[in-house]
């Protein structure tokens, strides 16, 4: 059988390649949703460091995603069943790291192909069955959800349980999802959104207090924090966080910077600061993720906000008009149907 991958070559540039797809003890899923995230953006963009767009080009892009089963051997799926496909593949086992920061796991469309291909090989352990009836649109990117889900997880099992009010910094995509999980997994807890776009503020109706990061009463205090901001501006999140945060409380680093971020250890060491940082996920998240959908429904109501632009990928060409129109969406995520 032969399988249609669609690599990124070099940035803005993808190239079509053809590969045998034997019938292993692997599944055989055929994608149908696809979603863009700022980490390809920055593999298409060519924003990455030369050096590693060098190591990792050609390579698929895409390591949110969807699909049908087309085969499995183990019975385990049958033909059509919808799954979310997990892009960390652990190669070695080890009872105190997580699957998701083994260093010798692989990871879709960082350390091997992603999922732009006609089908994807893949195994059985690597696939959760969805909902039936769920909206395809929002299952596309479980995985960013599943982040959000595996953050406060650990969270729970490290911070003090004096929670009375929990702060988000950002007021973008990941701050909407965490927010937005952070308010049903802990309903007693009052959570704040801290942001600098008044507009994408509004879109944060479910928590319950939103401020931009230039008007914070003084007065405010809270008592742990999950940083969603990442890039340039995280020095200032993270300076802000430990400014307002109470003493003994836990921070959560969620946003991704390409360079090094100062931080005041004095102030960490004065009140006692725990900090630690949240990567991708494993199965157990995926798996957590999708009880949380069905469990809480209005869930996926409220995840279709952030739906920014749904595309017909038809044709190789509408890869690239994709991977632009992404480039100039102002909030939400860009999701592909994926029917080549």
């Amino acid at each position: 059988m032969i399988n249609t991958i669609y690599r990124l070559s070099s940035p803005r540039r993808f190239e079509i390649d053809f590969e045998d797809l034997s019938f292993s003890d692997n599944c055989i899923v055929r994608p149908t949703h696809l979603s863009i995230c700022n980490a390809d953006q920055r593999y298409y963009q060519g924003t990455r460091d030369a050096k590693v767009l060098k190591e990792k080009l050609p390579m698929a892009l895409i390591h949110e995603g969807v699909g049908e089963v087309v085969y499995d051997k183990s019975g385990t799926f049958k033909a059509g069943d919808k799954v979310v496909m997990i892009p960390n593949i652990p190669t070695a086992y080890d009872e105190i790291i997580a699957e998701n920061y083994r260093e010798s796991s692989k990871f879709c469309a960082s350390s091997t192909d992603g999922f732009m291909q006609e089908f994807v090989d893949i195994s059985k352990e690597r696939l959760v069955k969805l909902p039936d009836g769920i909206n395809l649109d929002v299952a596309a990117f479980t995985e960013i959800v599943s982040v959000s889900v595996h953050a406060i997880s650990r969270f729970d099992s490290i911070a003090h349980k004096r929670r009375d009010i929990i702060g988000v910094w950002g007021d973008g995509n990941l701050a909407f999802i965490t927010s937005l999980f952070l308010k049903n997994m802990f309903p007693q807890t009052k959570v704040c959104v801290f942001g600098i776009s008044r507009e994408k503020l509004y879109d944060f109706s479910f928590v319950d207090e939103t401020y931009l990061t230039t008007e914070i009463p003084s007065g405010l205090k809270i008592d742990h924090a999950f940083e969603c901001v990442g890039a340039n501006g995280s020095p200032v999140a993270i300076e802000q966080i430990i400014e307002y945060i109470h003493p003994e409380g836990t921070i959560a680093i969620m946003g991704v910077s390409e360079y090094p971020v100062p931080i005041n250890t004095r102030m960490i060491l004065e009140k006692g600061l725990r900090m630690f940082g949240t990567s991708r996920s494993g199965k157990a998240d995926f798996e957590k993720t999708i009880k949380l959908y069905e469990e809480y429904p209005h869930i996926v109501s409220y995840l279709t906000h952030i739906i920014g632009k749904v595309v017909e990928v038809n044709s190789y060409a509408d890869i690239s008009a994709s991977f632009e129109l992404d480039t100039r969406k102002a909030f939400g995520k860009t999701i592909m149907h994926w029917n080549i």
